[in-house]
C-alpha cells in the first residue's frame, strides 16, 4: 500500500492538532489555499487523492483501502492527532475515515458537502449508473468538454458563466482518466449509508455547507447533522467566501486552541 504524496506541510505552535485538508473530485491540495493563511498558528497538511495533481499516478481505490493509504500517509509524514477537514469526496472519505478507519490520533471531523450516503440499494445503483456515464466520458472525450457539462449540473447553480470558465481552465490538466477511475471508486453508489455511525460518533463533528447550496443544505437539516451554513456562497463554500468559511471553523476549532 503506497502512502501519498503531500502538497503542502505547514508546522504550527503549541500542541494542536494537525489540520488535514482533503479536496474533491478534480481538485487538489492547491484548492484550501485561499483559506490556509487564516490557520497560520496550526500546523496543517494537504493531500492530493490518488488519481489527482502530485498523485495522478497512484490507482484509487475503495474508501477501506483510501482509509487505510490515509493512515499510512500520515504515519509516514509523523502526524499525531489530527482533525480531518473534507470537501466533497474528500469529505465523504473523511466521514467514512472517522466511522470505520479506527484511528485513536483523529481527534475531530468538518466537512462541507458532503453526502453521508444513500439509504437503499436502488438510489445506489442509479447512483452507480449515474457516475459511470460521467466517468465514461472523463476517459474518453476531451477534458474542457465534460468540464463545460459537469458545470452546469444543478448543484453548480450558483457558479457563474465567468466563474464556470475560470473552473474549467483551472481543472483542465487534470488525467481524464484518472478522474473517471476515482469517480467509479469513490462513487456515492459504493460508499456505505454513514448516517447511523455518524450519530454514534464521540468525536467532535460538524457539517458546513453554502447558503445558496440548497441541496446540501437541506440534506444536513432533514439528517439532523450539527450543521452551519456559510453565507454568500454555493456548493463549493471554501472559495465561494474562504473568509465566511475560515471564521465558522476557526470556531469550531475553538477547544483545541
Amino acid at each position: 500500500m503506497t502512502g501519498w504524496a503531500a502538497r503542502h506541510q505547514q508546522v504550527g505552535s503549541g500542541r494542536r492538532p494537525c489540520l488535514v485538508w482533503l479536496h474533491g473530485l478534480l481538485g487538489s491540495g492547491d484548492d484550501w489555499l485561499p483559506v490556509l493563511p487564516y490557520f497560520a498558528g496550526w500546523p496543517q497538511l494537504t493531500l492530493d487523492l490518488p488519481g489527482h495533481g502530485a498523485n495522478a499516478a497512484l490507482p484509487p481505490q475503495p474508501f477501506a483501502a483510501l482509509s487505510a493509504a490515509l493512515v499510512q500517509t500520515l504515519r509516514g509524514l509523523d502526524i499525531g492527532d489530527y482533525i480531518i477537514i473534507g470537501y466533497s469526496l474528500g469529505g465523504r472519505l473523511a466521514l467514512y475515515h472517522a466511522c470505520h478507519g479506527q484511528d485513536p490520533r483523529l481527534r475531530a471531523l468538518y466537512v462541507e458537502g458532503a453526502h453521508p450516503g444513500l439509504a437503499d440499494a436502488p438510489a445506489r445503483r442509479q447512483r452507480l449508473r449515474h457516475d459511470r456515464a460521467w466517468a465514461q466520458r472523463f476517459a474518453g472525450e476531451p477534458l474542457a468538454a465534460v468540464l463545460t457539462d459537469w458545470y452546469r449540473q444543478p448543484v453548480f447553480g450558483d457558479v457563474t458563466p465567468t466563474q464556470r470558465a475560470d473552473l474549467i481552465r483551472l481543472r483542465a490538466g487534470n488525467f481524464g482518466a484518472g478522474i473517471a477511475a476515482m469517480l467509479m471508486a469513490g462513487s456515492l453508489g459504493r460508499q456505505p449509508d454513514l448516517l447511523m455511525p455518524l450519530r454514534r460518533l464521540t468525536l467532535p463533528f460538524g457539517y458546513l455547507c453554502g447558503a445558496q447550496d440548497a441541496k446540501f443544505s437541506a440534506l444536513a437539516e432533514q439528517a439532523q447533522l450539527p450543521w452551519w451554513q456559510i453565507p454568500a456562497a454555493g456548493h463549493n463554500a471554501h472559495r465561494g467566501n474562504p473568509q465566511a468559511f475560515a471564521a465558522r471553523l476557526l470556531s469550531l476549532l475553538a477547544p483545541f486552541e
